[in-house]
């Protein structure tokens, strides 16, 4: 098809969209420790929510496991971007196993937090999506019972803590920042002593690309997220752009899941990608339909981000000789 037959179709891509820098730093993690100690290296829980990524990893060496007893050990171990609970270290630090935990620094923030609350006597409600490996690992750096988790802005009328003046709570990082609004208002009015973090638990990365397809809802008929199903921020994504007026919201892993029937007579279609989606599948997307469109792209940025997580310091020392 010659371009001048082609369809013409404008491309809304939302911006930012794709890696966050707990996503960057948690691959670039992976790929030091293979560098470092040779392959194989255990990593426990997919690195990041994405296939294409957790691929690519595996075919350099690593060996992706839902549990610590599935490790050798005598291999270093990787702990995923989404944290995990207290007894996952500890039980690998009992086993003499090399580790590192490549918890994204937001998510250990929130650790730090339930922490000081707990040390402070106070109960912990959670805001956050049942069985969602950071839910678990959050919910795990506190004792049985310390965590009460809620999921919707209902479940706050059934919440029984032991003491409803001795309060805080947390969220998960990846939330639909609107959604959790109520859910947080709801708790206020129950429990007005109730304690909140000082700065929001929602990510600035789940923020901005939640914004960003705010601003490019209205403007479309179409908005496909490029995710994967278990990706709790894509999966809001997609929840996002329906609530701002855009019915068909799409999540698709990559090109080839589009269904191009659904957007047949489609004159205006938004973009975006999850945390945890590399730049190479948004590439594959676009050019996707610029094979069967004449496609104007047309980007509708939100906010700059050039965050960026160091390391942990063992990846960047020189293996001893």
């Amino acid at each position: 098809m010659t371009t001048d037959t082609k369809p013409a179709l404008t491309l809304y891509l939302a911006a930012p969209n794709g890696f966050c820098a707990g996503v960057d730093r948690a691959i670039k993690i992976v790929e030091m420790a293979i560098e470092k100690w040779g392959a194989p290296i255990y990593v426990r829980h997919e690195i990041v929510h994405n296939k294409f990524v957790v691929d690519g990893l595996r075919d350099k060496g690593a060996v992706f496991v839902e549990e610590l007893d599935e490790c050798p050990d005598d291999r270093p171990v990787i702990f995923s971007a989404h944290g995990v609970a207290k007894s996952v270290p500890a039980e690998a630090g009992r086993r003499e196993m090399v580790y590192v935990d490549a918890t994204c620094p937001l998510v250990s923030k929130v650790h730090i937090e339930a922490e000081r609350h707990h040390d402070n006597g106070l109960q912990m409600v959670m805001i956050g999506h049942a069985g969602h490996p950071e839910t678990i690992g959050t919910m795990g750096q506190l004792p049985e019972g310390e965590v009460i988790l809620v999921e919707t802005a209902e479940d706050v009328a059934t919440l029984e803590p032991r003491d409803p003046t001795q309060l805080a709570y947390i969220t998960q990082t990846t939330l639909s920042v609107d959604d959790t609004a109520g859910i947080v208002a709801a708790l206020r009015e129950r429990f007005p002593s109730i304690i909140g973090p000082h700065k929001e638990d929602i990510c600035y990365a789940t923020t901005n690309r939640q914004h960003a397809v705010k601003a490019v809802a209205p403007k479309v008929q179409a908005l496909l997220v490029i995710g994967a199903p278990n990706s709790s921020n894509s999966r809001r994504l997609v929840e996002v752009a329906q609530a701002n007026g855009c019915d068909y919201s799409m999540l698709v892993q990559r090109a080839s899941e589009i269904d191009w029937r659904s957007l047949e007579g489609v004159a205006a279609v938004g973009l975006t990608a999850g945390a945890s989606a590399p730049q190479v599948l948004v590439d594959e997307v676009i050019n996707a339909f610029r094979d069967r469109y004449n496609v104007t792209l047309e980007m509708v940025e939100s906010a700059q981000e050039n965050i960026e997580f160091k390391v942990p310091r063992v990846l960047r020392e020189k293996q001893a000789s």
